[in-house]
């Protein structure tokens, strides 16, 4: 059972990787020079590689989740028409993967949680507010989390 479970996990998450593959070469991040979205394929690739031809130790599910983490990481925290041609056709495809409004979760609540969310406030604060994603006002609301997250940190 655990077996079919990770060999499950194992064919979805390459799948994704070639949708992955596929976003960087149709729709690569305007930041990024043709040697920076080579680089992303090739690692891309290599994920794939590695996970297919993954040492017996490695092939159980607590190794995929860092593969997962890998994978999805610039999906969860970008935008753009990559990022959304990406998230279409992991639906279109029936796999089961959920894109998370990070940024959604910490505006609901009010308050950034953990070091994760706010490393990645930090990350995405900027590039948000440049794409359009985030307005002025969420930039003062984030700020304050953050100052406020800071303060707590301290302590």
């Amino acid at each position: 059972m655990k077996e079919d479970k990770y060999l499950d996990g194992v064919v979805n998450l390459c799948k994704a990787i070639d949708i992955a593959i596929e976003s960087f070469q149709k729709y690569p991040p305007k930041i990024w020079d043709d040697k920076t979205t080579n680089h992303f394929i090739n690692l891309y690739k290599e994920w794939k590689e590695e996970r297919l031809n993954a040492e017996l130790k490695f092939r159980n599910i607590s190794s995929l989740k860092y593969d997962y983490l890998n994978v999805f990481t610039i999906f969860q925290e970008s935008a753009g028409d990559g990022v959304n041609y990406f998230w279409n056709k992991i639906k279109e495809h029936n796999l089961p993967y959920k894109r998370e409004n990070k940024l959604g979760k910490i505006l609901k609540r009010q308050k950034i949680k953990n070091d994760k969310e706010y490393d990645f406030l930090i990350d995405v604060m900027i590039p948000y507010k440049q794409e359009g994603i985030i307005s002025d006002d969420e930039i003062v609301l984030l700020s304050k989390y953050i100052g406020d997250f800071e303060e707590r940190s301290k302590k």
